[in-house]
């Protein structure tokens, strides 16, 4: 992927203080885009924002709990007063640690907090990005949802469900903004390290087993990198005729056939 295809785009990133989140907003600064972190951790966004500027990346950052409707308009409206248009929103907020309790045993508070940060978020997001997003040349829409979509560990229904969601509505909001030349696309993680970006406080180095690392096809465990560097080509003009579609990456965990 060539840098600098991004020249002076504006993107926004849910979820970008952290983890994949900020090794995105890192790649698309590289790329020369305007980046607009969006994160509910405020302590998080600060650093995140030292961080790329330090970089040389152009950044700013603004609060916003995607679940909280009057807050995503907020933020919208700071991306008009900013920028006037958006080229491309990346759906990334979401809680990643999901409930690993018996079904009896699960709060439904805890389970409609997640559906309403890792579904719900991404819904009000792309409503209010709407006519933003149809004043760009070239405007797209990532989603990333999770392996976990596909596949489960036992009892992680919140989690799964709300990523499962997240699939179907990417291929319905590709289908219905269709009109509006507006493509819409999803990545589907595996295991990403994402020890190193994280804020200072939470930091963490990470230790990987053999079998850790063997146990993937690929050899390794993934890295916000290998994210982003698949963000970077599906909301790029390269990808001009992908839409509704998914990519996973996960080193090839979901195609390994297990026998016990």
């Amino acid at each position: 992927m060539a840098r600098g295809d991004y020249k002076d785009k504006i993107v926004l990133i849910t979820g970008g203080a952290q983890g994949i989140g900020l090794g995105m907003a890192q790649a698309f600064g590289q790329a020369g885009a305007q980046v607009v972190v969006a994160d509910a951790d405020k302590e998080a966004g600060r650093e995140a924002l030292q961080r790329l500027q330090s970089q040389q990346h152009k950044a700013a950052f603004i609060p916003c709990d995607v679940s909280v409707e009057h807050e995503v308009i907020a933020l919208m409206e700071k991306v008009k007063e900013e920028h006037g248009r958006l080229d491309v929103l990346v759906n990334n907020a979401g809680i990643a640690d999901p409930f690993a309790g018996n079904l009896d045993e699960m709060q439904m508070s805890e389970f409609d907090r997640i559906l309403a940060v890792n579904l719900r978020g991404p819904v009000l997001c792309a409503k209010y990005a709407l006519a933003l997003l149809r004043q760009a040349e070239h405007p797209a829409i990532l989603n990333i949802t999770s392996t976990r979509a596909f596949m489960s560990e036992p009892d992680t229904f919140a989690y799964s469900a709300s990523k499962g969601g997240l699939e179907a509505l990417t291929h319905s909001l590709a289908v219905s903004l269709a009109p509006d030349r507006i493509r819409v696309n999803a990545i589907a993680p595996g295991w990403v390290e994402t020890g190193a970006w994280q804020k200072e406080k939470e930091r963490y180095e990470p230790q990987h087993t053999r079998e850790d690392k063997e146990q993937h096809p690929a050899g390794r465990v993934g890295e916000p990198q290998d994210i982003a560097e698949a963000a970077l080509f599906l909301c790029s003009g390269r990808a001009g005729f992908i839409t509704g579609q998914h990519l996973v990456i996960d080193g090839g965990m979901t195609v390994k056939m297990i026998y016990t």
